[in-house]
């Protein structure tokens, strides 16, 4: 049956059972096709050591999506615009000047000014969902912090911040393996209103600037070298917000799910509270909020034994390989006192999330004051699970608390 799963697996028509449970498919291809070629010419890979090595030689793997994206949106798109100048799809040099410039209000230090404000959010939302008794937790609490948090990053005001969740999903609905006609819509509108959004917010910090120590809009700026265009500017403030949005929410939703399925574990974390950063990085290993990263080979390569031609589109399985047992030991166990722990829910190399000290400071003061709060939390119907392949969360998960 695995064999015959693993012949079968065709990224751009995925059966039904996939979003439930993609790692028996990414099991199967470990064992029986673990450099899987594609229909469309691309390959999938599955195996820790292979997408380790890729994200590790950025020479051989570029990042650049404009060969990719252009049959997928269309060049004159602002969707291929959008994904195409961003940090995240680009190379050296561009994406090392962009990528320096967001960094310095990136780092601990720099983060910790946003920790009582965080705190003091996370209350706010605990003690609203203490008073109904019940909550959904992804729409009244993980998906209510990353919004707050990147906000601040980019100082945008409180009262303009209602629609940016709906834009982010939009936006990085787009990147499924898929594109539907309606998706493909929705996030082209998603982008137009963001841009007239950014256009006022932007010329005003031009005409008074903030902190460039802690407001990441300010500091692309007044970059150092080659300054940005309005484009690029515009562009990579998107990319900040959607970035830390889905990926957070789903880091946060996927732990209370998972302390839920689990109770040994959190009963474990309950005696053992020190041991809440390494649960967070276990659940990043165990249900990687991004399963899929690409690239596209830039000389003949081989890769697993499989040779691969310039220009040969790559999926990594990021889920995939942070489930493989060459790797983890008791690969499949979910153990929040794992150590070692070098999952690749952050990708590695160069291209290492910019953002993965804010994911990490956000899950921790939001599950640990959750889980004081409401130790004994169940889940009240089984939670909705997103339906998209790049991107592995909840959209709805009714939680009680009494």
């Amino acid at each position: 049956m695995t064999r015959e799963l693993a012949e079968s697996f065709d990224l751009k028509q995925l059966p039904d059972d996939f979003y439930d449970d993609p790692f028996r498919h990414y099991r199967a291809l470990r064992e029986h096709s673990p450099v899987k070629r594609l229909r469309d010419g691309g390959v999938f890979l599955t195996r820790y050591a292979d997408v380790l090595g890729v994200y590790q030689d950025a020479a051989s793997f570029s990042s650049d999506k404009k060969q990719e994206f252009a049959p997928k949106f269309g060049r004159d798109s602002q969707l291929f615009r959008h994904h195409t100048t961003s940090l995240v799809f680009n190379d050296a040099p561009y994406h090392t000047r962009v990528r320096r410039s967001i960094m310095g209000a990136l780092v601990p230090r720099a983060l910790a000014r946003l920790e009582p404000k965080l705190e003091g959010l996370v209350k706010r939302l605990l003690d609203r969902a203490e008073d109904a008794g019940r909550f959904d937790a992804i729409a009244d609490f993980a998906g209510a912090i990353p919004v707050e948090v990147i906000g601040d990053l980019l100082d945008i005001p409180d009262a303009d911040r209602e629609p940016l969740r709906g834009w982010s999903l939009a936006i990085l609905g787009a990147l499924e393996p898929v594109l539907s006609p309606y998706a493909q819509a929705q996030g082209e509108d998603a982008l137009k209103g963001f841009h007239i959004y950014l256009s006022a917010l932007i010329a005003g910090r031009r005409a008074e600037p903030g902190d460039p120590a802690h407001d990441v809009l300010t500091r692309l700026l007044q970059s150092e070298g080659e300054p940005l265009s309005a484009i690029e500017l515009a562009e990579n403030c998107v990319f900040l917000l959607n970035a830390g949005h889905e990926t957070t929410t789903n880091l946060i939703g996927n732990a209370i799910e998972l302390f839920a399925r689990f109770p040994d574990q959190r009963m474990r974390l309950m005696v053992q509270p020190d041991l809440l950063r390494a649960a967070i990085e276990e659940v990043l290993r165990y249900e990687s909020s991004n399963q899929l990263g690409n690239r596209v080979t830039t000389r003949n390569v081989e890769i697993g034994g499989e040779r691969l031609a310039a220009g040969t589109f790559i999926t990594l399985g990021i889920g995939a390989a942070n489930r493989d047992p060459a790797a983890f030991e008791n690969a499949e166990s979910f153990d929040i006192a794992r150590n070692p722990n070098r999952h690749l829910a952050f990708a590695a190399g160069v291209h290492q999330c910019a953002g993965m000290n804010l994911a990490r400071m956000e899950a921790r003061i939001a599950l640990g004051a959750f889980l004081r709060r409401f130790p004994n939390y169940t889940l009240a119907d089984k939670p909705t699970r997103g339906r998209r392949a790049r991107f592995r969360g909840f959209t709805a998960m009714p939680v009680s608390l009494r």
